[in-house]
């Protein structure tokens, strides 16, 4: 399984769950997991964070954590926009500005069904409409998995005594 990381995933888990200065190891976990294959952050996410400031984005700029966790692929701009239609349904601008770059995560995921999973902090409100979905939401109408931080350090194991291997 290939986990796919929403930016607040990042930044929520750096603000409230394990900042990188006090939880070192669990971001050298993390980065290992993203140079073994197992985790990701798509380019467009990464770029969020980046644009932002603080411990998490000194860390990411790092040119190994970079190198581990970026996704190195290109993505289909029709695949994107079929993920907006069938997603979200037709936006004006204020709509594509609301839902982000959430497209594009969900985009990746869909490249490979059931082998990515879509990472977020977001809760499912099956209520919400157009722009106002939800990425959870979004996923499951295409059969994405989508879980939370937590789930993924379950399922992956992170214990704080790990070593690379």
């Amino acid at each position: 399984m290939l986990y796919l990381l929403d930016a607040d995933t990042l930044i929520t888990g750096d603000r409230r769950a394990y900042p990188v200065k006090r939880f070192p190891v669990f971001w050298e976990w993390l980065r290992h997991q993203g140079t073994i294959g197992n985790v990701k952050v798509p380019l467009e996410q990464y770029e969020e964070v980046i644009s932002g400031r603080g411990d998490i984005v000194d860390w990411l700029c790092t040119e190994e954590t970079k190198a581990a966790l970026v996704l190195n692929e290109e993505l289909d701009p029709a695949l994107v926009a079929d993920t907006i239609m069938r997603g979200y349904g037709a936006l004006d601008e204020n709509g594509v500005e609301l839902v982000g770059r959430d497209p594009f995560l969900i985009s990746y995921a869909r490249i490979e069904v059931g082998v990515r999973t879509v990472v977020s902090f977001e809760v499912s409100k099956p209520s919400k409409q157009g722009a106002n979905r939800k990425v959870p939401d979004v996923c499951r109408g295409f059969g994405v998995p989508c879980c939370s931080l937590f789930d993924m350090i379950e399922a992956l194991d992170f214990t704080t005594d790990w070593r690379a291997r």
